[in-house]
């Protein structure tokens, strides 16, 4: 896990190492322990390394392969490198290090870009071809790992953090209406390329992008999902589908383990990361260490779950780790938050994410997350009445968005406003083929776009703030198009993941899978009051929020008029998300 940087100068303008170096400096929390440097004519590549497979100096990046004419910056985990080494070795390349960066270096020279198609895991990276001048770069399939570049007429730079790009250079740093409409209606959710910023791009989840010494550029998706149904699951019973998540998901846990540090896991005290420790002891990790967060609580909303994670780390004997968080500290920790964000992200959660990264990252440098399993076996409020939808593009929006176009021209300043983007997004996903009913199309457009551009970007911009690395058992791509070959009706029954739920009996306590959903809960971002609400006010009317005229005063001022009035259809506080962007744009200095 790191963070790269680049620079691919189009002509005979050369690369610099000041902006390499300038970005690099951006990004030193995602690689505290080393890092690097590699300019040769018009491109140039800088890397800082979080070491987590292979700690030896020959795996340092960039890495050159002079025999082959390649170069790499590369940021993530290929789970299954050691198969795809002996595979190599078999067709003749030899090897001089020991991890998992070689490995897309010697593939890439053997398959050419297909090779993103043989890796399992998550990754960004850069290769740039010596003899012809072609920099190659890709993302995995479910966007895991950043990617955000900035383009004009004299070539490109790219970072895994948006912020990066900002001190690279001159950038276009004025709002962009489309994803200025996203954030204010997709429930922050800003689907790829777009960024808040203009100027700033981010490589769609699935992708591989070609640049040619010229400046052409081409992208080619590598990756699909398809919940048609499929012939070899044709006769499956629930037993059937019980064994098969369970044996998709072991896989998926032990691959994980790849590692040369230990390996610890974020427990929420759900199901999702509770299943993730029973496989773990079911797989014979011992001494596993597991860490929980919780909030004090505001009005009647609780802001902890430690009595479900206490029973899975008492079941388990887990070295456990409870972290409680009173305001105190939070709202100081917000602003570094909100800081280290590579783009604004209005989820309440996001502090404790952070708050807890810090603790975690004092015991280990890797942990297992749960993130995904709500969306990839439907675990959501909103697809059942997916189920029957007569009018899908409307039924989901009135779940999920959290406002529609009448007040959204009532909230921003009329510079900003052009279309309903969201919704146009929402319809042209619904009409792609390979999903054919409404629920399917929730399902996979929470998938492919919502899971990106929230919980994945959330948890990778939290942990790496902390130098703490993040794996996702249920966002392996076999698990995923497992659970999009699964019957919609197994996934939704009885309030939502039923599959999962009934797979995961034969693995964890009944107790913390017959309970209420939860959530990662930060109450006192929901509910505005005290200091929080304080800072929210200055945000949104101070001086620099004024000169920026974004949002129109008479919405604001009847916001704050009353807070706790206004909240979105999936419970966010509608003040919060004003406040969070204002916050996120002044820390950035835009």
């Amino acid at each position: 896990m790191c963070g790269i940087c680049g620079e691919i100068r189009f002509g005979e303008k050369e690369a610099r190492p000041a902006v390499l170096a300038a970005m690099c400096d951006a990004m030193v929390p995602r690689g505290p322990d080393a890092h690097g440097m590699v300019v040769r004519g018009r491109v140039g590549f800088g890397h800082r390394r979080l070491k987590i497979i292979d700690l030896s100096e020959a795996a340092q990046q960039p890495m050159i392969d002079s025999a082959l004419g390649l170069t790499i910056v590369y940021n993530g985990a290929i789970y299954n490198y050691p198969e795809l080494r002996k595979e190599l070795e078999g067709k003749g390349h030899s090897f001089f290090s020991n991890g998992d960066t070689e490995v897309i270096l010697k593939a890439y020279h053997e398959w050419g870009d297909r090779c993103v198609e043989r890796f399992n895991g998550m990754f960004a990276f850069a290769i740039s071809e010596r003899d012809t001048g072609r920099v190659v770069m890709a993302r995995d399939r479910l966007g895991i790992k950043p990617l955000y570049y900035a383009k004009d007429a004299d070539g490109v730079r790219f970072s895994s953090r948006l912020p990066a790009l900002l001190k690279s250079g001159t950038v276009d740093t004025d709002l962009d209406p489309v994803a200025l409409h996203y954030y204010m209606t997709f429930h922050a959710v800003v689907p790829a390329p777009h960024t808040i910023i203009k100027g700033v791009r981010k490589l769609p989840a699935g992708t591989i992008a070609t640049i040619e010494p010229d400046g052409h550029w081409h992208e080619r998706a590598f990756w699909d999902l398809s919940y048609e149904a499929k012939e070899e699951y044709a006769d499956f019973t629930l037993e059937d589908w019980k064994a098969a998540t369970l044996e998709v998901m072991r896989k998926s846990v032990k691959r994980r383990l790849i590692a040369d540090v230990p390996v610890g896991v974020l427990l929420s005290g759900g199901i999702d990361s509770s299943l993730i420790v029973g496989l773990l002891a079911e797989n014979g990790s011992a001494d596993v260490e597991t860490f929980s967060i919780g909030f004090e609580t505001v009005g009647e909303e609780k802001g902890d779950e430690f009595q479900y994670s206490d029973i899975v780390a008492q079941r388990f004997a887990t070295k456990h780790h409870k972290l409680f968080i009173d305001s105190s500290r939070a709202l100081p920790a917000l602003q570094s938050c909100i800081e280290n964000m590579s783009e604004p992200m209005v989820s309440h959660d996001n502090v404790g994410f952070y708050l807890l990264s810090q603790e975690v990252a004092k015991f280990v440098k890797v942990v297992q997350s749960g993130q995904g399993a709500d969306e990839i076996f439907g675990g959501y409020h909103w697809y059942p009445p997916m189920l029957e939808s007569q009018h899908p593009v409307d039924d989901y929006a009135k779940a999920f968005f959290d406002r529609d176009f009448a007040e959204y021209k009532e909230l921003i300043n009329p510079r900003f406003v052009e279309e309903d983007y969201a919704r146009q997004f929402v319809e042209a996903h619904f009409a792609v083929p390979g999903a054919p009913r409404p629920i399917d199309k929730a399902l996979r457009i929470d998938t492919r776009v919502m899971l990106v551009d929230d919980p994945v970007k959330r948890v990778d911009n939290n942990t790496m703030a902390w130098s703490l690395e993040a794996r996702v058992p249920f966002l392996d791509h076999e698990v995923v198009e497992f659970a999009a070959s699964v019957p919609a009706e197994l996934k939704i029954k009885e309030g939502g993941k039923y599959l999962l739920k009934e797979a995961a009996r034969s693995v964890i306590p009944k107790e913390v899978i017959d309970r209420p959903k939860g959530y990662f809960p930060v109450p006192a971002l929901k509910y505005l009051r005290g200091e929080f609400l304080d800072m929210a006010r200055d945000a949104v009317t101070n001086e620099k929020a004024r000169d920026r005229g974004l949002f129109q005063k008479a919405y604001v001022e009847n916001l704050l008029a009353d807070p706790e009035k206004h909240i979105t259809p999936l419970r966010g506080s509608k003040v919060w998300q004003l406040t969070l962007l204002e916050l996120w744009l002044q820390k950035q200095g835009i």
